[in-house]
């Protein structure tokens, strides 16, 4: 069962498990003809974390293909000549947010352990729709309209016509320069990537960019290493539910909301209620407090995650939890260094996720990312540069107290990509999971798994419920939804609300009984984009 972003991409990926290829094996080549049908929220100019099991030896491996700052950028990157924080755009546009790109380094290292298929094999769908064609879907299309950097860029002759006006819904895109970087890759690996002319073209585009240069160099592509961790996984009731470690909070964070909401008895709270809304609003509140003060890049700053992961620490926290009364902010827990100050970073929301299952029962929940749509708008060879810096806390410091996720040369970002895995009592897998969605992602993916685990929900009508969260400021509810009606509710219960859109892309795959008895696979894809499940 394969569940991508795009059909052309589940396409591609059920082409390489029908040709003996592993989950990994199909994951690559999903990711490569991402890059070109939703090139503005992921591909091999950005940044991946991926969660890959194997079914035989029933073992889960984190890989950590995150983006790093580049040695030369320092603390005050973000900041104007008045130590001001820089407004979003005037710091992700250009050169200047761009990162190391991991994607190609963090496959390739999971292609090693987990594939089946030659490397070369998995770039062939790729190769032939950057040569033959592909259609502009309609999501593109709308995003080409509404984007206001990318018309002056680089990649202005590719996206738009003659007059400036982006290429409509069905328009064949053809890219032989994209093509002829694959090929190169397909052929020599990711060095192709992270040394020689492809490095040198993406050091220059960086660093010449006309109004906004950045720092990358060809030495920080060289000597760039994507990383094997050990997933983040801890107890949710009957089940094992895995994530991402930091330096993504999102698995760390998933599970702290599950952690929180434990001692509720969710089966009886009616699924999209204003209660259930309240619950899930203020467990938010809580996790991401501690996620902001605490979570970073492992290798730059201690996090006490056993910790803030304790029963009976998360049974404590919830304790502030109360039927009757918003908290309001909350605070970070009594936990930890606290010669620190709470970061905050504008994520946002352009990304790509994808959940694979093989004939074996090997698995695969991956997040990419160029971080704002269409990334930094800078386009080399065909593809995008990421603008992931800007994932960084823009103030290095608070109060005088450092913040954990203040840039650093070498330092990889924060993230909220949230790659989930769900196991049962015996160990077997039962669920992958992931969304797009910036900061929310961890609200989105927290969401799906109490509508499947507690209210038992089919996959389909977990993806198509209604948002509501908090990410311990307003409580958010989805615009255009039944979760508009919950307001006044809310509001009544000390509550501040927001509505507005919450475009999520979850992607999820449930392992589901057959009247036979037997097993299959149910995948299913969310109905706000235009991702598609397909299995054989």
């Amino acid at each position: 069962m394969v569940v991508t972003a795009n059909p052309v991409a589940t396409a591609a990926a059920v082409e390489m498990l029908r040709g003996g290829g592993s989950a990994v094996d199909a994951a690559v080549a999903a990711q490569m003809v991402l890059n070109l049908v939703e090139p503005q929220s992921s591909g091999i100019g950005g940044g991946v974390f991926l969660l890959a099991y194997d079914g035989a030896r029933r073992r889960l491996t984190a890989y950590d293909g995150r983006e790093t700052a580049p040695a030369a950028a320092g603390p005050e990157l973000f900041l104007d000549a008045g130590g001001r924080p820089l407004e979003f755009h005037t710091a992700a546009v250009g050169g200047r947010a761009v990162g190391v790109p991991g994607v190609l380094r963090a496959l390739e290292l999971a292609h090693r352990s987990h594939g089946r298929l030659p490397w070369a094999v998995l770039f062939e769908p790729a190769i032939r729709l950057a040569e033959g064609g592909f259609p502009v879907s309609r999501r593109l299309h709308g995003l080409l309209t509404q984007e206001r950097h990318l018309p002056g860029a680089s990649a202005r002759g590719y996206f738009y016509d003659q007059h400036g006006r982006p290429h409509p819904a069905g328009h064949v895109l053809r890219n032989p320069e994209f093509a002829a970087v694959l090929r190169k890759v397909a052929a020599e690996g990711a060095d192709a990537f992270h040394h020689g002319e492809i490095a040198r073209d993406i050091v220059a585009a960086v660093r010449n960019h006309p109004t906004n240069p950045g720092y990358l160099s060809e030495a920080d592509l060289a000597g760039y290493r994507a990383v094997e961790r050990q997933p983040v996984c801890a107890r949710y009731r009957l089940w094992r539910v895995c994530g991402m470690p930091p330096p993504s909070s999102g698995g760390s964070t998933v599970l702290a909301i599950l952690g929180l909401l434990e001692r509720f008895d969710l089966r009886q709270v009616r699924p999209g209620s204003a209660f259930a809304a309240h619950l899930f609003a203020e467990a938010g509140r809580i996790a991401y407090a501690d996620r902001d003060f605490f979570i970073a890049d492992p290798d730059f700053v201690s996090i006490p995650l056993p910790a803030l992961l304790d029963p009976a620490y998360l049974a404590a926290r919830s304790r502030a939890i109360r039927f009757e009364r918003s908290g309001g902010r909350a605070q970070p827990g009594l936990v930890g260094e606290k010669d620190r100050a709470a970061g905050d970073s504008p994520e946002r929301p352009a990304t790509s996720h994808l959940s694979i299952v093989d004939a074996d029962g090997n698995a695969v929940a991956m997040t990419s990312s160029i971080e704002d749509a269409f990334g930094s708008r800078v386009m080399v060879r065909g593809f995008l540069l990421n603008n992931q810096l800007t994932d960084f806390s823009f103030r290095p410091a608070d109060g005088g107290r450092q913040v954990a996720n203040g840039v650093e040369p070498g330092k990889r970002p924060r993230s909220s990509m949230a790659p989930t895995m769900v196991f049962d009592a015996a160990d077997r897998l039962q669920i992958v999971a992931g969304s797009p969605g910036g900061s929310r992602i961890i609200n989105y993916v927290a969401q799906t798994l109490v509508a499947l685990l507690d209210w038992d929900l089919p996959a389909d009508a977990s993806l198509a419920m209604a948002h509501f969260g908090s990410r311990n400021g307003p409580t958010e509810l989805e615009r255009g939804t039944g979760a508009e009606a919950l307001a006044p509710t809310l509001r009544a219960l000390g509550h501040e609300v927001q509505v507005l859109d919450m475009t999520s892309g979850l992607h999820v795959i449930r392992r589901s009984a057959t009247v036979a008895g037997g097993q299959v696979w149910i995948g299913a894809a969310d109905p706000r984009r235009e991702g598609s499940a397909a299995g054989y």
